[in-house]
C-alpha cells in the first residue's frame, strides 16, 4: 500500500542518514555502470577482437584503448569503492548505535566526493588525463584530474571524523562497555584508511599538484610509486573490508542463523587495521633502489595479511553452516541445499566469497619474492583483482541493495524483480570467472597486462584458447550490466512505498559466541592502542626506504602517450 511523502518526509526528519547513504550508493553505482560500460571493450580486447574502433563511433570523446582502460579503472575501482564504503561504513554504525551521526558533515563529504568526482571526470572525457589507474610519473594529466582526484580522496577524512565522533559519544554514554560490532569494524576500517590514504595525499601535495600546475619541472617516478602503494595495496582492504562488514554482520541473518563468533570478527579487523599497509613492496619487486631486505619484509607481511581473511572463511562457513542445520539440512553437506538460494542478498556474497578463494590463492603468488616474477605486469594481474574486487566487493554491494533500498527508502522489491535480482548475480559470477580464468591463463602464456594486444592480432596467437573466455565473458557481463541498470532503477523509480520498510532496522545477525567482557575483547577494544601500533609498523616499514629516496630525488620531466 503506498504511503503518503509526509510519512517519508517523517522518517527521513528521524534518521536523515538515510537520505545521504542513498545518494551515495546511488551515486556509487551510476560510477560503476559507467565504468563497467567499458568493461566487455576491455574483455573483448583480450579476446584478440578490436571493438574501439566501433566504441569511438558511438562515443567520440573516446580516443583510445588507454583512455577507456583509464576509465574504467579509475571509475571502478576507485570512484564505485569509495562512495560505497562512505555509505555503508557510515551507516551500519549510525543504525547499530541509534545516533545521528553529523549530518552537515556528512553531506559535506557527499558534495566534496561529488565535486572532486566531476572535476576529475572532466579530464577523463577529454583524454586530457589518459594516466591509467595507477597514474605512475612521469605519465602527465592534466591539474584538474590531480586536484579533483585529491578533493574526492580527502572526503573520505570527513567520513573519518564523522565516525570517530559517533562512537566517542557512545563510549561517553556507555563507559566501560565493549564496542558493538559493527561500529567495532567501522572504527577500526577508517583507522586503517587513513593511516593507508596518508600515502596517496603526501604524493598529491608533493609532488603531482605542482607538476601538474607547473610549479616544479619534474616528479622521482620511484618516490611517486612507492608512495602510490603506501596506499595502493590498502586500498585493496579499503574495497574488501566494507564487504567483509556486512558479510559478517548481515549475510547469517539473510542465511536464517547467526554469527558463530563475535571475537573472532573482531580480531579479523584488528589484524587488517595492524597488517594493510607496510606491505606495498610486493608491488615494486622488479623496482630498482629499494633494498631487497624491506621488499622481502613486505613480502612475508603480505603473507601474514592473508590471515584474516582465511579466518573469515572459517568464521562465514561455520555461520552458514549452522543457518543451514537450523533450516532443517542433515548429514555432512546437506545444510547447503537448505540455504536461502532463491534470495539474491544472500546469494551475492555467497558467490562472491567463492570467487574469492581462487583470488586470495592467486594474491599469494602475487606476493611471493619469487613467484611474482613469472606473473609480474601479464595478465595474470587483472585476473586477479578481479576476483577482488569486480566479484567479492561488487556482488556483495548487489546483494546488499535488496535489503538495504527498501531500508533506506521503503520502496518495496517485487518478486520479479528478485528474481531479476537472483538472474544478474548469477550471470555477474559466470562471467568474471570466465573472465578470470582466462586471464589468469593468458598471464601464464606471457599476454602483458594493459595492453592494445588487438592490434597486433598476430602477437598473442599461442593464447587463443583463453582468449575466447574473455570473449565470452565479456559477453555474458554486458547482458548481467544491462539487466542489473533495469533492475536497480525499476526498484528506485518505482513509485510505492511502505513507512514500515523504512521503519525497520538493519537486519543485523545475533551472535553465538559474544563479546561479554572477556580480556581478549577488552583488550581488542583498546583501539586507540592498536591504531599507535600500527602507525609504529609503517614507520618502521616504509620510514627508512623514503629517508634514502628523498637524499636522492631523481625528477624528471612529464609526457603525454595518448
Amino acid at each position: 500500500m503506498a504511503v503518503r511523502s509526509s510519512d517519508i518526509s517523517r522518517i527521513y526528519e528521524a534518521y536523515p542518514e538515510k537520505k545521504a547513504t542513498l545518494y551515495f550508493l546511488v551515486l556509487g553505482f551510476i560510477a560503476v555502470i559507467i565504468g563497467s560500460l567499458f568493461g566487455p571493450f576491455q574483455a573483448l580486447n583480450y579476446g584478440n577482437v578490436d571493438a574501439y574502433p566501433l566504441l569511438k563511433r558511438l562515443l567520440p570523446f573516446v580516443q583510445s584503448y588507454y583512455q577507456g582502460l583509464t576509465l574504467h579503472g579509475v571509475l571502478n575501482a576507485i570512484v564505485f569503492t569509495q562512495l560505497f564504503a562512505q555509505a555503508s561504513m557510515v551507516y551500519l554504525p549510525a543504525r547499530e548505535l541509534n545516533m545521528r551521526p553529523n549530518m552537515g558533515l556528512m553531506w559535506l563529504s557527499w558534495w566534496m566526493a561529488f565535486i572532486g568526482l566531476v572535476m576529475a571526470a572532466l579530464p577523463l572525457l577529454a583524454n586530457e588525463a589518459t594516466v591509467l589507474y595507477t597514474f605512475y610519473p612521469p605519465l602527465q594529466g592534466h591539474w584538474a584530474f590531480y586536484l579533483g582526484a585529491s578533493i574526492f580522496v580527502l572526503s573520505t577524512w570527513v567520513s573519518i571524523y564523522i565516525v570517530l565522533d559517533l562512537w566517542r559519544r557512545w563510549k561517553a554514554q556507555h563507559p566501560g562497555q565493549v564496542t558493538p560490532l559493527a561500529t567495532y569494524m567501522a572504527v577500526v576500517f577508517w583507522l586503517m584508511w587513513f593511516i593507508a590514504s596518508i600515502g596517496l595525499v603526501l604524493e598529491a601535495v608533493l609532488f603531482l599538484l605542482p607538476w601538474s600546475f607547473g610549479l616544479s619541472k619534474g616528479v622521482d617516478p620511484l618516490i611517486a610509486r612507492t608512495l602510490f602503494w603506501w596506499t595502493g595495496h590498502p586500498i585493496v582492504y579499503f574495497w574488501l573490508i566494507p564487504a567483509y562488514a556486512i558479510i559478517y554482520t548481515v549475510l547469517p541473518k539473510q542465511a536464517g542463523g547467526k554469527l558463530v563468533s563475535d571475537p573472532m570478527a573482531r580480531l579479523a579487523f584488528l589484524l587488517f587495521l595492524l597488517l594493510s599497509t607496510p606491505v606495498g613492496f610486493h608491488h615494486q619487486f622488479a623496482d630498482p633502489g629499494i633494498d631487497p631486505t624491506w621488499k622481502m619484509i613486505h613480502s612475508i607481511l603480505t603473507m601474514f595479511v592473508a590471515v584474516p581473511s582465511l579466518m573469515t572463511a572459517f568464521t562465514v562457513a561455520a555461520s552458514l553452516e549452522f543457518a543451514g542445520r537450523m533450516r532443517g539440512g542433515k548429514g555432512l553437506l546437506g545444510w547447503i541445499a537448505k540455504l536461502p538460494w532463491g534470495n539474491p542478498a544472500f546469494v551475492a556474497p555467497v558467490l562472491g566469497l567463492i570467487g574469492f578463494i581462487p583470488g586470495g590463492a592467486g594474491g599469494l603468488v602475487n606476493a611471493s619474492f619469487t613467484l611474482d616474477y613469472v606473473v609480474h605486469n601479464t595478465a595474470w594481474i587483472p585476473g586477479h583483482f578481479h576476483l577482488q574486487v569486480a566479484s567479492l566487493v561488487t556482488l556483495t554491494a548487489m546483494g546488499s541493495l535488496w535489503w538495504l533500498i527498501p531500508n533506506l527508502t521503503g520502496k518495496p522489491i517485487s518478486d520479479a524483480q528478485r528474481r531479476l535480482g537472483l538472474a544478474v548475480v548469477w550471470l555477474w559470477f559466470l562471467g568474471m570467472m570466465l573472465m578470470a580464468l582466462g586471464l589468469h591463463w593468458q598471464g601464464l602464456l606471457n599476454v602483458p597486462r594493459r595492453a592494445y594486444i588487438a592490434q597486433v592480432p598476430d602477437a598473442y596467437t599461442h593464447a587463443a584458447v583463453p582468449m575466447v573466455f574473455n570473449i565470452l565473458a565479456g559477453i555474458i557481463l554486458l547482458v548481467a550490466l544491462i539487466l542489473f541498470i533495469y533492475g536497480l532503477f525499476s526498484v528506485l523509480l518505482g513509485r510505492e512505498r511502505r513507512v514500515e520498510l523504512a521503519e525497520a532496522p538493519v537486519p543485523f545477525a545475533e551472535v553465538i559466541s559474544g563479546p561479554e567482557d572477556r580480556p581478549l575483547v577488552q583488550a581488542m577494544d583498546r583501539i586507540g592502542f592498536w591504531f599507535l601500533v600500527a602507525v609504529i609498523l609503517v614507520l618502521l616499514a616504509y620510514g627508512p626506504t623514503l629517508v634514502q629516496l628523498f637524499s636522492n630525488l631523481n625528477p624528471v620531466p612529464g609526457m603525454r602517450l595518448w
